[in-house]
């Protein structure tokens, strides 16, 4: 890899893009760009990002080519062609989130097909994180190519996180979610119950904020949408917060331990699916404790 790497993203959703605007905005080397959504590639471009007709393209055009994906069905997909396109030596970071598995396989294939680097970097916060280069990213790989990729995930992350090897940063990142997604449903009763009790959701927030029950949650999640009781569409919805927690009890599963605590959670957020809430942001859940 040399010094100014050239740079390709590919998957321009609602993390992608903001991580790939400030990977435009802040290094040097070109930035070669794919979505299926001709949008999110103008408006990369209307920064600065080259836009390229395919992934593959992307993977010949590109010393380090970073992915955000919906899931390991499509980063296996992807660096399938991949494997085909890049160049002997070439990185792949995936910033999506999938199962361990997803990862180690996806390391094992690259690096067989022609040495093509792989490290998995899942992101933590949210989408405005994205657009502020506020991420915190857990990284899985060797030492040497977390050295490679640091500085280039310094772009988009304010706390960069070498988990371990391949799979780790998956693995970091699954138990954050499920902790996550666990304490929304726990909020979502408790604000309710509150509420009921005579407590408006902003009282109760301000109060447990300076005590013992305090979270990054409350703070952000509670405050900013279950309070308000805004879930606006094209944030993240229960369908993923489903597929983050399979893959946490699959994990959990794995290694011999029952996950309880996350089944229960994903109970919640399988009913809004069924209930018809589910591309709403996650935290709408509170609706179905708020029944009248």
């Amino acid at each position: 890899m040399t010094t100014t790497p050239t740079l390709g993203f590919i998957g321009l959703g609602v993390m992608g893009s903001g991580m790939c605007a400030n990977l435009i905005r802040k290094q040097a080397a070109p930035v070669h760009v794919f979505d299926m959504n001709p949008e999110a590639v103008a408006a990369m471009v209307a920064i600065g990002g080259l836009a390229v007709p395919t992934d593959q393209a992307v993977a010949q055009s590109a010393d380090v080519i970073f992915l955000s994906l919906p899931g390991g069905k499509q980063v296996h997909a992807v660096c399938g062609g991949i494997a085909v396109a890049a160049k002997s030596g070439a990185v792949v970071v995936d910033l999506s989130t999938t199962a361990v598995a997803d990862a180690r396989a996806a390391a094992s294939m690259l690096m067989a097909a022609n040495e093509i680097f792989f490290a998995d970097a899942p992101v933590a916060r949210t989408r405005q994180a994205a657009i502020d280069g506020t991420l915190s990213i857990m990284v899985g790989a060797s030492d040497d190519l977390f050295a490679r990729v640091a500085p280039l995930l310094a772009h988009m992350g304010s706390d960069v996180t070498h988990c371990g090897e391949v799979g780790c940063g998956q693995v970091v990142k699954l138990i954050n979610n499920c902790l996550l997604f666990e304490n929304v449903a726990a909020i979502s009763e408790m604000m309710v119950v509150a509420e009921r009790a005579g407590v408006s959701a902003d009282k109760l927030i301000e109060a447990v904020g300076l005590g013992s029950g305090n979270s990054f949650a409350l703070q952000n999640h509670g405050k900013k949408a279950m309070a308000p009781r805004e879930f606006p569409l094209k944030a993240f919805p229960s369908t993923y917060t489903i597929k983050d927690l399979g893959y946490a009890i699959e994990l959990a599963e794995q290694v011999g331990i029952e996950p309880r605590v996350a089944r229960l959670a994903a109970s919640f957020y399988q009913e809004a699916v069924d209930v018809g809430i589910g591309e709403e942001y996650f935290p709408a859940i509170i609706k179905l404790v708020d029944k009248p």
